[in-house]
């Protein structure tokens, strides 16, 4: 069963599980990019960035399938798009926490949050993208 499969507001737990696990796959490929692309000095160097960014994704992922969830029952409003604002939103605050910058944090939350609420929005009104040429 898949994230969208899943009735919004209900079953927390589930969709965290998902959302945590999409994180840490992410993160294992960027960890993986990271690596190849900057050659660390030495093997635990390498473990120790490879653990740091899928823990990283693998958190921003559980933040927000929690947050969106919990929103979406705390406000009795299971439909609503700002559920996954305020989800995107926590996830960029944790980032900004996690680089002990209020900055990166503030420009995180608006664009993670701007980017799950059009997800969202997109997914309501049945946005497609583009998958063949246009037609003319």
């Amino acid at each position: 069963m898949g994230y969208w499969d899943l009735e919004e507001g209900k079953d927390c737990v589930e969709k965290t599980w998902i959302t945590t696990k999409l994180g840490t796959a992410l993160g294992l490929v960027g960890s993986a990019y990271h690596i190849i692309a900057f050659q660390p000095d030495s093997a635990l160097q390498a473990v120790q960035r490879a653990t740091t960014g899928t823990v990283t994704m693998a958190s921003l992922g559980a933040i927000f399938g929690m947050a969106t969830c919990l929103s979406a029952q705390a406000r009795d409003a299971p439909d609503d798009p700002l559920n996954y604002f305020i989800g995107g939103c926590a996830s960029g605050v944790f980032l900004g926490a996690r680089s002990h910058s209020a900055m990166t944090g503030a420009s995180a939350c608006l664009g993670l949050g701007t980017l799950a609420m059009f997800t969202k929005v997109g997914r309501m009104e049945g946005w497609k993208i583009q998958s063949s040429p246009p037609k003319l």
